[in-house]
């Protein structure tokens, strides 16, 4: 059983600069984790090879930088990592990653599942596993909070979405694209050992040249169909702060308790 895991790596604060040229995010100016969301899909990977036996391969696109992720999946417990880099691929919105993203994993295959995160805590749109699932052609299952079957001889799954309505208990054919909620384990860490480990693993680094068939209109900002106009920041939060009177602190909690009877707010 071959499954392949796609990560983001995503910035570790919120403090980020915007390039004013394309409106696009500057990574190398904050550092780096990997997508939250994606820690999940990991784990789940290595929890159904652990049952079915197979591998796991772990498959990102960004800048060189990224490969501390990829080092990071493979110390968790993924077999195989492959980054996607090349000049060409910077700014892509979520449609030219999607196929970007989908190229590599026909050259990946055979695959039986494509495992992703819910959504990336960076663009927040949960669009890439989709639109991976509909470049490659395969069944897509979204809000996946459980894997309640997988029977790797009959080529089946069954899952359980978790939605606003309920639980809803779906059945496909392999190979199937997953996006997993938080619902769905617990993330394992990686140990001081396999952290060593992982730094002396290969992570393949491919661009165009390893994507046979491809477009290369298709790629990176002069291929994605939508584009950010401008940015603007939230307003900043306005802070009132009231002092309660009292001769003491006994008498400051009482007149503070009372305050906020009168506002229905205890």
């Amino acid at each position: 059983m071959h499954i392949i895991v796609c990560i983001k790596s995503v910035p570790d604060t919120t403090v980020v600069e915007v390039n004013p040229e394309d409106n696009t995010l500057r990574r190398d100016q904050v550092g780096s984790q990997i997508n939250p969301f994606d820690l999940y899909a990991i784990e789940e990977a290595i929890r159904l090879r652990e049952i079915h036996g197979g591998s796991v391969t772990v498959l990102s696109m960004g800048p060189q930088a990224a490969e501390k992720e990829l080092r990071e999946a493979l110390a968790i417990g993924c077999d195989a990592a492959v980054l996607l880099s090349s000049r060409a691929f910077a700014g892509s919105d979520t449609w030219a990653t999607a196929y970007t993203l989908a190229l590599a994993i026909q050259q990946l295959a055979p695959y039986d599942l494509v495992i992703c995160g819910r959504q990336a805590i960076d663009g927040d749109t949960g669009q890439v596993g989709p639109g991976i699932a509909a470049h490659l052609g395969i069944v897509q299952l979204t809000y996946v909070s459980r894997i309640s079957a997988l029977d790797t001889a009959a080529g089946s799954i069954r899952v359980e979405r978790l939605l606003e309505e309920g639980v809803e208990v779906v059945e496909a054919q392999l190979p199937t694209l997953l996006t997993v909620l938080k619902d769905i384990n617990q993330p394992r860490f990686p140990t001081p050992r396999s952290l060593r480990r992982a730094q002396r693993a290969e992570v393949a680094i491919w661009g165009p040249d390893q994507l046979p068939g491809h477009d290369p209109a298709l790629f990176g900002l002069d291929g994605s169909p939508t584009r950010v106009v401008t940015i603007d920041p939230p307003p900043e939060r306005q802070v009132a702060l009231r002092v309660m009177p009292g001769n003491d602190v006994a008498e400051q909690c009482a007149n503070l308790i009372a305050a906020l009877a009168a506002e229905r707010l205890i």
